[in-house]
């Protein structure tokens, strides 16, 4: 697996793996006013000479008020997304060491190819949307989506919001007019994968409570949980569907989040979705939706990409997904899904390398499609049987781990009774289209 992310090579620091964020926040939504600390505890990495230095992804618009490296004041810069670190002395090869970093000012969006990506400020609160690269927008992180983590996060903030968060509530406590909520994600998460969500929600429990199974948790704007708690009834049968064709859930719980604005698309987060109020319209759009993101949880999530040029083991999963549940509840069968997303391909450019798609295509719509129809071809030529026990496999080995396409297809070739490299070579590595597989 590559060190340095070729999509996004500036990003993250492959010198030395972070393995827990603990992370204080203080928000004040009037002013869009953040003031945080972050304590992380990290290694440095085996088989190079001493680590004379390191740098930490933070957006430029912040000012810093500390620097400890091991509890000792390092040299340090802090310009254009990069904060470089000179410890006082160099970290050995394989040494612990802890980085503390306060900083304050006004979060906002990354700038990206997409559009601004990471911390956004709503008209009542804020959200946290960060892929692929938009954590530097409001803490200090290496920011690589394979350098995964475990974290605890408080956040402080007006007593008439709530937070939700992707985790364990730990605590809340109320003092005065501002109220402290403690959250914990002990599973390896992605920078990219923190998601918050501040503002006046309302939470309503999804699961039955008194049934085994994963707890699952909704928040809405109070006006909006009639809407959400029909466009979202349904995900309980999902939990169970994807349970059975993917493998155990892979976290401790699982929360949708509604804010109370209208969001381009869903995104994932782990243990966490985040929904805008126009994907509450009934019909199958916004229930596919709410499909594809719980599919996340396992593709992107559990299963997190070496890097980006990757992605569509993320996306591929996700949407055939999404016809994995029309076909358990009678709606149109997955190959007939399959079909239309091959009629679509079929009139479009056929520019795309679905394995390695470029910075500028990773999130065509192209990749959603020809992933779910290649995943279809997977299933044609394994058989349900093999299929299904390939990937409740897949799911299971590499479980909060990192995952590239060579992995892949090294896992699949185990389950294939006849030789399967040139139709894996068609799909993932050519730019035209194969035949419809049948």
């Amino acid at each position: 697996m590559p060190d340095v992310d070729p999509y996004f090579p500036t990003n993250g620091d492959p010198r030395y793996h972070v393995h827990r964020y603990e992370i204080a926040l203080d928000y004040r939504p009037e002013p869009n006013r953040l003031a945080g600390s972050a304590r992380l505890s990290a290694i440095a990495a085996e088989g190079g000479g001493p680590l004379a230095d390191f740098a930490l992804d933070l957006a430029a618009g912040f000012r810093i008020g500390r620097v400890l490296v091991n509890g000792k004041a390092p040299h340090y810069a802090h310009r254009a997304g990069k904060l470089r670190v000179r410890p006082a002395k160099p970290l050995l090869p394989g040494a612990a060491f802890t980085v503390e970093v306060h900083w304050t000012g006004n979060p906002k969006p990354v700038r990206s190819p997409w559009g601004g990506i990471g911390w956004e400020e709503l008209n009542e609160g804020a959200l946290v949307a960060s892929q692929p690269i938009g954590a530097p927008s409001w803490y200090p992180c290496n920011d690589r989506p394979a350098d995964k983590a475990s974290y605890q996060i408080s956040l402080t903030t007006p007593s008439s919001y709530a937070v939700a968060l992707g985790g364990q509530l730990l605590t809340r406590t109320v003092k005065s007019s501002s109220t402290t909520w403690v959250y914990e994600q002990p599973a390896p998460t992605a920078s990219y994968l923190v998601g918050i969500a501040v503002g006046p929600l309302h939470q309503i429990r999804l699961d039955d409570p008194d049934a085994e199974g994963v707890p699952q948790y909704g928040w809405a704007p109070h006006p909006k949980v009639p809407a959400f708690a029909a466009a979202f009834s349904r995900q309980p049968e999902m939990m169970r569907l994807f349970q059975d064709l993917f493998g155990p859930y892979p976290f401790d719980r699982y929360t949708a989040v509604v804010v109370d604005e209208e969001l381009d698309v869903p995104v994932e987060s782990q243990a966490m979705a985040t929904f805008g109020t126009n994907h509450l319209e009934p019909g199958w759009h916004s229930e596919r939706m709410v499909a594809h993101e719980l599919a996340h949880q396992w593709f992107g999530n559990s299963l997190t990409v070496a890097d980006w040029s990757h992605i569509w083991l993320n996306e591929g999963f996700a949407k055939y997904a999404e016809w994995l549940w029309s076909e358990a509840t009678g709606g149109a069968v997955a190959a007939e899904r399959a079909v239309k997303a091959y009629q679509l391909l079929v009139s479009l450019p056929q520019d795309l390398r679905l394995a390695d798609p470029g910075r500028r295509l990773m999130f065509d719509d192209r990749l959603y499609q020809r992933g779910g129809v290649t995943v279809h071809a997977l299933r044609v030529a394994l058989g349900d049987e093999a299929f299904f026990r390939m990937l409740r496999d897949w799911t299971r080995l590499h479980r909060h781990g990192v995952v590239s396409t060579d992995a892949f297809l090294a896992h699949v070739r185990r389950y294939a009774a006849e030789p399967i490299d040139g139709l894996l070579q068609e799909w993932l590595f050519e730019t035209t289209l194969p035949a419809f597989p049948r």
